[in-house]
């Protein structure tokens, strides 16, 4: 099996949401602290804006770039995997919230 490669922008992008996210969310289930929760709300917002950037921008460099477009693509793919961790996390905050 082949070592998947990745554009060095959009896997730092990927590698930074996600874990800043996840320690948002895992210190307010945690605390259950309120400053988390908005903090945690307005770090969705940011990293929502600055992922969709980045997203656009590896797209663009896969559809334009034809010699090295396995690396955007693959960015593509990474940067797409923090949508579906986002909505597992509203999810469960929504759980918390409504029982």
């Amino acid at each position: 099996m082949k070592n998947k490669k990745y554009s060095p922008v959009g896997k730092n992008v990927f590698l930074v949401s996600f874990l800043a996210g996840t320690l948002i969310f895992i210190g307010f289930l945690l605390t259950q602290s309120d400053f988390l929760f908005i903090l945690g709300f307005y770090y969705v917002v940011a990293a929502a804006m600055i992922n969709m950037i980045v997203l656009l921008y590896e797209l663009l460099e896969f559809l334009t770039d034809i010699a090295e477009h396995k690396a955007s693509g693959n960015s593509v793919f990474l940067l797409l995997l923090n949508i579906p961790v986002v909505i597992i996390y509203l999810l469960i905050l929504l759980n918390i919230y409504l029982s």
